[in-house]
């Protein structure tokens, strides 16, 4: 006995597969992409402005100091470190 083309019965076994895909674009398209920052994140890129507001200040003491026109005032040093100590 001899058989010839075994398992081809003309049945696409990907046609259901085909199908899902063809169907689900539509669905897709649906879909939207949402994006949501944390209360953590929101906290850190505020203070990367504190950095460079810091920063800025830095620069503007060096360049006071370079010049020679920076002043310390000896009381409100004074002050500062009595109320850090106090604490």
């Amino acid at each position: 006995m001899k058989i010839n083309n075994i398992g081809s019965m003309g049945v696409n076994p990907y046609k259901k597969n085909i199908d899902k895909n063809i169907a689900t674009p539509s669905k897709a398209q649906s879909r939207e992409d949402k994006v949501e920052i944390s209360s953590k994140a929101i906290d850190l890129q505020q203070s990367n402005e504190l950095v460079k507001a810091r920063q800025e200040k830095v620069q503007a003491i060096k360049a006071q100091v370079e010049s020679g026109t920076y002043t310390i005032d000896p009381q409100a040093i004074a002050k500062g470190l009595l109320n850090f100590y106090k604490k």
